[in-house]
């Protein structure tokens, strides 16, 4: 069958094949780098090239057979990186995992998958998939890149990954036939990776991308960006994410960039300044974060500088977005913006890596649009796409210039969006995945024969501009009782604009009115509390604070007048709210690994909490199972205070059993 499509061009039908042209046309080019024992260690096309094979030889004097699946789990190194292209060499499927997943969670994936190998970064992902081997019997192997701590392990089973590459190189002449006939057998629709969701409605499901996916997706979302050789990003995301691969692995070996790895998780912001990347993403939670850290930074600034800081970013809001994307702007308002980016706004975008971005992305979550403005700007190209795992990311994208905080962009090159009467959104498109392993029924409810995907989500197509808009997963957006629309995401990311609230939950589907959990930001908070010397033992107590209920019921109110903006979605004004007594956790169940919150499960989980917020309570106690680092389990107890919100053209605060 002759192969078809932008990556069968040249042949170039397979990340492997990707990595030989890179080898080839940009050989001395920077591929990877590495920062280790703080100095950055770089490798190029060549090099990078040289370093897969070898893995790949090794790989084949272990065994790997064609069809097996290669569990790769740790943190973003390039070695990990090269694992998954040397899996793909020899006619293997990577399958990454994340890295903080606990125990279970990995036992579940590693053995739905069947992974007779794993390749893990460091001594805890050892041990997880040696305790997890009672119950995962398919592991045959394991392999490791760092020795530290494994030196008196039982190593009949397990290899360091530097002696794997050096026994392939030292077998070179037995296996290298072998090696050519299997990366020449690897066709355009085989697969190249498999892929986990998150898991936010029950278990995760394996999504099965092959190379016609990643490339034909990499391919058209460079070109709708204009992404080079030259471009450099840092990859710290999750390797499990899509994204991830997409940016690190699709993308890079698509266009020959360069991929930076930071030393640790603890350094990847001051590593981000260093590599300051031309090319970047990351999820709405990060820029929160980051603009929190900022505002606490500066609440401590003195108060010249507290004055200039507040006077640039002023004047910054009201014609950064502008100057950026090319629109009128008097020449004296462009000489005050030209003197705030050297005393101010520079120093920030530098401080933050961000003083070389080309093109900047977020999603998986919708980010408040505060923020989003926030950080337009400052003359940072940031924008918004719209994609899930089953289309190899992109569904929308925004081009330079049509970028708007409402809106996730057009359709993505090669996508085709339909609205069903129900309002859920459908597309397909080359990168639509090929099926859910071992789940034929849920393969059929998402994608139809015609190659339509359901989203999940609710949205419209604006007239006029062809941009799409998401209001929310389509299972959370419902009524009120009164008829009323109700879309809990709109309301949570405007409060998550605040530094001092860190994630908070709406609740309102069929009931009267809205009532909210909240958690506070540990770092935000416990800064104000420092300077109002308020003393506090714990999260808890801080949370229940007298004060800090203060501060949060003014934020919630704010949120109230803004929303009450909105007329199809005035009715999710919040009339009661707590905060909670402890932050939402992954590994509680609480939130996916990609920082999601699991909406179903906070309501089963927390539901005493939520009858108090309907019943007119004023407080509620209740106890709470979490999980510890160490996988131990134990239970929090607490008395949680309930406050009354006053709302914008409902009179005054009304108590909910009214």
């Amino acid at each position: 069958m002759r192969l078809t499509g932008l990556g069968a061009e040249g042949g170039l039908i397979s990340i492997p094949a990707l990595l030989t042209r890179n080898a080839r046309k940009w050989g001395a080019r920077p591929a990877y780098r590495e920062k280790e024992f703080g100095i950055w260690q770089c490798w190029t096309w060549i090099e990078t090239s040289e370093e897969i094979r070898s893995m790949a030889l090794g790989f084949l004097a272990l065994g790997v057979a064609k069809g097996d699946y290669v569990a790769i789990i740790g943190r973003n190194r390039p070695a990990l990186y090269w694992s998954m292209v040397a899996a793909q060499k020899v006619g293997a499927i990577p399958v990454p995992l994340y890295q903080d997943a606990v125990a279970e969670e990995m036992a579940y994936v590693l053995e739905h998958c069947g992974a007779r190998f794993a390749v893990c970064g460091d001594q805890e992902q050892v041990d997880k998939v040696i305790e997890v081997q009672e119950k995962v019997h398919s592991i045959e192997h394991i392999l490791y890149l760092d020795p530290r701590g494994l030196r008196k392990y039982d190593h009949t089973r397990l290899h360091s990954l530097n002696d794997v590459s050096a026994e392939g190189r030292a077998a070179h002449e037995r296996f290298e036939a072998e090696l050519q006939a299997r990366e020449a057998a690897i066709g355009y629709d085989d697969t190249c990776v498999m892929l986990y969701t998150s898991g936010t409605t029950g278990r995760p499901k394996g999504v099965v991308l092959s190379n016609r996916n990643i490339i034909e997706s990499s391919k058209a979302s460079s070109e709708f960006d204009h992404l080079r050789e030259t471009d450099e990003v840092l990859a710290y995301l999750p390797m499990a994410w899509v994204g991830d691969f997409i940016f690190s692995i699709g993308q890079a070996y698509w266009n020959g960039f360069c991929v930076n790895c930071p030393e640790s998780p603890e350094t990847m912001y001051e590593n981000l300044h260093e590599i300051a990347p031309t090319y970047f993403f990351a999820p709405p939670r990060y820029f929160e974060e980051r603009l929190t850290l900022l505002m606490i930074r500066m609440e401590d600034a003195g108060r010249f500088k507290y004055w200039l800081f507040h006077r640039c970013l002023a004047l910054a809001k009201r014609v950064g977005w502008d100057i950026l994307d090319g629109r009128p702007v008097s020449a004296w308002d462009r000489l005050k913006y030209a003197l705030a980016k050297v005393v101010i706004i520079g120093p920030l975008r530098s401080r933050a890596g961000m003083s070389r971005v080309r093109v900047g992305y977020t999603a998986g979550e919708a980010i408040g649009p505060e923020i989003f403005e926030f950080y337009r700007s400052l003359g940072i190209n940031l924008k918004q796409l719209y994609g899930q795992t089953e289309a190899s990311v992109f569904i929308t994208q925004q081009p330079d210039h049509e970028v708007r905080a409402d809106t996730v962009g057009v359709p993505s090159p090669g996508v085709e969006i339909k609205i069903a009467d129900s309002g859920e959104v459908f597309y397909r498109s080359a990168g639509t995945f090929v099926e859910y392993y071992k789940n034929p029924d849920s393969t059929a409810s998402t994608k139809d024969p015609e190659g339509w995907v359901a989203t999940g989500d609710a949205g419209f197509m604006e007239e006029g501009t062809g941009h799409l808009r998401i209001i929310d997963r389509a299972k959370d957006v419902g009524k009120m009782a009164d008829g009323r629309l109700f879309a809990p995401k709109y309301v949570e990311n405007k409060l998550k604009f605040y530094p001092n609230i860190l994630e908070a939950v709406v609740f309102g589907a069929g009931r009267d009115r809205c009532c909210a959990f909240v958690n506070i930001d540990l770092a935000a908070v416990g800064s104000w509390a420092e300077r109002n010397n308020i003393a506090y033992g714990s999260y808890q107590e801080l949370a229940q604070h007298p004060k800090v209920y203060e501060m949060v019921q003014h934020h919630v109110e704010e949120v109230n007048r803004s929303v009450a903006e909105d007329e199809m979605l005035s009715g999710c004004q919040i009339h009661r709210f707590l905060i909670l007594h402890k932050e939402l956790d992954a590994d509680d169940g609480e939130l996916t690994r990609t920082r999601k919150v699991r909406r179903a499960i906070i309501g089963e989980k927390f539901a005493d909490l939520v009858t108090a917020l309907y019943d007119g309570s004023e407080e509620v106690y209740t106890e709470t199972e979490v999980t510890y680092e160490d996988g131990r389990k134990g239970k929090i107890r607490a008395t949680l205070k309930i406050r009354d919100v006053a709302v914008v053209g409902e009179g005054e605060p009304r108590m909910a059993a009214e």
